[in-house]
């Protein structure tokens, strides 16, 4: 009943086995230490979770200032993902390149998008650079050749994906994408209709899944948690409204969490009718004090405590390995339990310290030989396959810089001019550039076709556009 009234759940991809087997490539497990030192899983993230690359590029400013520093404390190198995740999308594509689909540049972890193909050796893909034909997933570079693709790891939710089998109105999808999934002809990391495992309303069940699938006792806790569905549960919800944490279970990135001690009477009223109405739609957790961690306030330069969870990191192919690192989010306000990005939050490294007798690289030993060929396809796909929209994207880049270098080179010579005659000298300049000639005031002219950003003729105007 859980899965099938999830609002993840998606008939069009029931009874499709990926291919490799594999659903939940990447896991991104959000867990938190309690004060009395246990770890506690809050949240299951098994469609799209994000993050991996900030704790990558920061992990190589802290190695440029103290390279000393990573040697003595024997801090595990984090270097691998790229090679975990690469190593993912070999196992399970069916025939062509990899691509990393993004939905463009406007999305909020586009950094990430780029960064993770430029480290994998996948291709950065826009929609428009991908499509289907004769149920087979084809890239579109600038001359208009296609390149079969056999993985494709997607950076954008189900209901986007393909118009032609979920949201019509997607203008960010690849028409026909499905078929081809459908059809096993190309991988999707992670696969569609996962979200239904991703569902909050589902992490209750995790614990008898694992006792009854596995036969064995879960070492790390789940949060206690109350589904208002079961009756029993929904008691207990609706006395101690003002005790728990509420959430919505179709949201994500902190949104739809309420903290019922901060809300008065008449808004708990509120929030205790709409769970009568959709007990569905919501579970319900003990809130747990969790440990803060010290950050430097950027406007004092203080140390303040603020609360931190880990997301870690599972990736998952021909096996399933533990990233050596993760993602440390803590919240932007003191005493806030929420710690999303999305809801202000920040983020440091995370350290995962080796034992004393333990080698700094042995698990990651086996990806030495992949870090010179990622690096040489990364290379080879950078140089040969470049999309008609990339293509167009450097050359408004190149006619907008060139604009801004002509028109300087132009200019110094007729404002020297001026400066030994008058501002008669300036005219020729203007009327070749379409400008005003009647100068009430030449340097307020001057200055606002340099660096006036309102307007559109003026060279600050060409440098934003570049």
């Amino acid at each position: 009943e859980y899965v099938y009234t999830s609002a993840g759940y998606y008939p069009q991809v029931n009874g499709v086995t990926p291919p490799g087997g594999v659903f939940a490539h990447i896991a991104g497990e959000d867990l938190v230490q309690g004060e009395d030192g246990r770890w506690w899983v809050l949240e299951d993230n098994l469609r799209i979770p994000s993050g991996a690359s900030y704790p990558l590029f920061v992990r190589d400013i802290e190695r440029r200032i103290s390279p000393r520093l990573f040697r003595d404390v024997r801090v595990r190198d984090n270097r691998a993902y790229p090679m975990m995740l690469r190593r993912s999308m070999d196992f399970v594509t069916t025939e062509g390149i990899a691509v990393v689909l993004t939905p463009g540049r406007y999305n909020s972890a586009f950094f990430e998008h780029a960064y993770l193909a430029e480290k994998t050796g996948a291709v950065l893909a826009f929609p428009e650079d991908l499509e289907v034909e004769d149920n087979q997933l084809f890239f579109i570079d600038y001359s208009g050749s296609k390149h079969r693709v056999g993985v494709v790891y997607r950076r954008l939710s189900d209901e986007y994906l393909d118009p032609f089998a979920f949201n019509a109105e997607s203008v960010i999808g690849v028409p026909g994408l499905l078929g081809a999934y459908r059809a096993g002809n190309v991988a999707i990391m992670n696969a569609p209709g996962n979200g239904a495992a991703d569902d909050k309303a589902i992490y209750y069940f995790v614990p008898a899944m694992i006792q009854y699938y596995l036969h064995e006792d879960p070492i790390l806790h789940n949060a206690p948690t109350y589904m208002p569905m079961f009756e029993q549960d929904r008691k207990t919800v609706l006395d101690r409204m003002g005790e728990l944490v509420i959430k919505d279970v179709a949201e994500a990135g902190g949104y739809g969490v309420v903290f019922g001690s901060s809300l008065d009477a008449s808004q708990r009223e509120e929030l205790a009718d709409r769970i009568k109405a959709d007990p569905r739609r919501f579970i319900a957790q003990e809130v747990i004090q969790f440990r803060d961690i010290d950050v430097v306030d950027p406007k004092t330069g203080q140390y303040e405590p603020r609360k931190a969870d880990l997301r870690a990191f599972v990736v998952t192919g021909k096996d399933t390995q533990v990233w050596y690192s993760g993602l440390t989010r803590y919240s932007s306000v003191p005493g806030q339990m929420i710690v999303n990005s999305s809801q202000g939050g920040g983020f440091k490294d995370t350290w995962v310290l080796a034992d004393d007798d333990a080698t700094m690289t042995d698990k990651y030993d086996q990806f030495e030989d992949e870090k010179i060929s990622i690096a040489t396809q990364t290379q080879r796909h950078s140089l040969s396959l470049l999309t008609a929209s990339k293509a167009e994207n450097l050359y408004w880049l190149g006619r907008y810089t060139e604009r801004v270098f002509t028109t300087l080179t132009r200019f110094f010579p007729f404002y020297d001019h001026v400066m030994d005659t008058d501002v008669d000298a300036f005219r020729p300049f203007a009327r070749a550039l379409d400008l005003p000639e009647d100068f009430e005031d030449f340097d307020a002219f001057v200055h606002s076709f340099l660096y006036d950003e309102s307007n559109p003729n003026s060279v600050r105007s060409a440098m934003d556009y570049a």
